[in-house]
């Protein structure tokens, strides 16, 4: 229904895709001759541009495992993930001058990352919702309507873990791929874009000094063009399929919860978010302290994550048919994509740091973009942030130089653009572009994992990109860049 018809071969266009992702960090490596002396304090050197390999074959077997050659993936892919990690950490150890600092900061991002996925994943498991009603387009839309709004709350990780379970419950019948995908679209990604606790990019902007509540005020427009765009397509597509054989008897329409003491879990885990040097001043770092990657705020969320799992409503988890295979699966492929992924960032920061005059508002809203889709979103965002920023005379490790950015100085360069724009096109770029393929947010691959754990027809990983991604989100978001960004 959504297929390019006219493309013969999908893998084909993937693979030049990723190929086009290895020649533009060769373009990257080449157009910044001069970061190296430029950040010889913090980057002794760039890393060879060969060293990008690992994260490229980790992306393609992520994309033709499940497809070419399942039983071994199934099988092996924490040691393939952990393999490539392990290349790239070994080769920053020993032959780059600044890599045991590089590893230690994204083992520190991973354990954080982890931290709070993880322990959202485990609490929302034991919140069992009950809609007493069959699936039906209005029933859908309502479920990502309110998904898309509670996501700001609870960030898009406790949404999408709260609502996938009954949303694929109510539609157990008549579900199709596009349900899966159209979920992960607006609740696991564009839903979160309007609040510092929406999703990590924005936090990190909240922690920089953005203030907490520019982001709505600059990203409403665009986040709610693209969201009723989707929701539109989403209730044409549905209100094609056919109903399901199984009619619930005299449905009540009623909503019930099981294991609502989870919900306080919930509320810990979200305000220990805020548990940070850079929001609270004075608040004991153990990194800085002890030298340890991970501070109290990960204690606080592998805590709770305990106590919630230990005293969980088992009606609650056997409703959910809880199991920790979705978050493993999450964890040992974002542990080598965190590792794998340092040479790309580092390139990219090089870029940004050196090309800054470069940085037109519509080539920051593409890169941002486009590599959020591959790469972590969140150093994607520091990065152009960074850069960005050195485009009108200011400083990212200044909060006083980011809270004029945000508020819109003039720049030196093109004086009739506001640096406000700059930094919402950022914002708008690495949080909807995240939605692109599996691997742009944690989400997305939680949801594929449980919805193919109920035998539902979810999408492989290049059929998400060439059947959805590309045909949906595309035109969607140069829309946005034609109306907000097209300067």
């Amino acid at each position: 229904m959504l297929s390019l018809k006219n493309l013969r071969s999908p893998f084909l266009l993937f693979f030049l895709a990723l190929a086009a992702s290895f020649f533009a960090c060769g373009e990257l490596y080449a157009a910044a001759p001069s970061a190296v002396a430029h950040t010889a304090d913090a980057h002794d050197e760039l890393p060879p541009l060969w060293l990008v390999a690992p994260f490229v074959i980790l992306l393609l077997m992520i994309a033709t495992g499940p497809l070419f050659y399942h039983r071994f993936w199934e099988r092996h892919y924490p040691k393939v993930a952990i393999a490539l990690a392990l290349a790239v950490a070994v080769w920053y150890g020993l032959f780059i001058g600044h890599g045991t600092h590089a590893l230690s900061h994204a083992l520190q991002e991973y354990i954080s990352f982890i931290a709070l996925v993880g322990s959202l994943f485990v609490v929302s498991g034991g919140i069992l919702i009950s809609i007493d009603r069959p699936g039906s387009p209005v029933t859908n839309l309502m479920i990502l309507t309110f998904g898309e709004i509670i996501s700001n709350f609870i960030g898009t990780t406790g949404a999408s873990m709260l609502l996938i379970r009954p949303y694929l419950r109510i539609n157990e019948g008549r579900l199709k791929p596009f349900h899966i995908v159209f979920f992960i679209f607006i609740v696991s990604n564009i839903g979160g874009a309007l609040t510092p606790i929406g999703d990590p990019p924005l936090f990190l902007g909240f922690l920089k000094g953005v203030p907490f509540f520019w982001v709505i005020s600059k990203v409403f427009l665009p986040w709610l063009v693209t969201i009723a765009g989707l929701l539109t397509l989403f209730f044409i597509l549905d209100s094609r399929v056919k109903e399901s054989a199984t009619k619930i008897e005299r449905p009540s329409g009623g909503i019930s919860v099981t294991g609502r003491r989870n919900f306080g879990f919930l509320a810990i885990i979200i305000l220990s978010v805020f548990l940070d040097p850079a929001v609270i001043p004075g608040f004991p770092s153990l990194q800085q302290l002890y030298g340890v990657p991970f501070g109290i705020r990960e204690l606080i969320m592998l805590g709770v994550s305990i106590a919630a799992y230990k005293g969980a409503n088992q009606k609650a988890l056997a409703g959910n048919e809880f199991n920790f295979e979705p978050i493993k699966e999450v964890a040992f492929l974002f542990i080598g994509i965190f590792m794998t992924m340092i040479p790309a960032l580092e390139l990219i920061e090089s870029y940004a740091a050196t090309h800054a005059e470069e940085l037109s508002l519509t080539r920051i809203y593409w890169m941002t973009g486009l590599l959020s889709g591959v790469l972590d979103n969140a150093p994607t965002y520091l990065n152009f942030l960074a850069g960005a920023m050195g485009k009108f005379g200011l400083d990212i490790g200044s909060v006083s130089d980011v809270k004029l950015f945000a508020a819109g100085a003039d720049s030196p360069i093109d004086g009739d653009m506001a640096s406000d724009l700059y930094l919402m096109a950022i914002s708008v770029a690495s949080v909807f572009f995240g939605a692109m393929t599996y691997l742009g947010n944690a989400p997305n691959f939680m949801i594929k994992n449980i919805a193919a754990q109920t035998e539902a027809e979810v999408p492989n990983f290049i059929e998400y990109v060439y059947k959805y991604s590309i045909p949906v989100l595309l035109p969607l978001f140069i829309l946005v860049w034609l109306l907000f960004f097209n300067h």
